[in-house]
């Protein structure tokens, strides 16, 4: 499941604008075979799948709009490409 997240993440990222960013309830939906809202198990895991990729150099995350170090961020965020 972790490399299925980090892969929507990043696919989910291509298929938009280069500026473009998403939230990590995007991922959840796109891997979640259901069709109810058991995607919200998957939120942590995205959020978890997000921070590596940060640590890989891939996307930063971000909260209103500007990065913040993944163990920082409390609350909503974005994800987007590194810039």
């Amino acid at each position: 499941m972790d490399r299925r997240l980090e892969r929507a993440i990043l696919d989910l990222l291509e298929r938009r604008g280069p500026t473009a960013s998403i939230c990590p309830s995007d991922a959840a939906r796109a891997v979640y075979r259901g069709d109810d809202d058991g995607w919200r198990a998957l939120m942590e895991p995205a959020r978890d799948a997000a921070r590596r990729l940060v640590a890989a150099g891939e996307v930063e995350i971000t909260q209103a709009g500007r990065p913040v170090e993944p163990t920082e961020a409390r609350g909503p965020i974005r994800i987007r490409r590194a810039r």
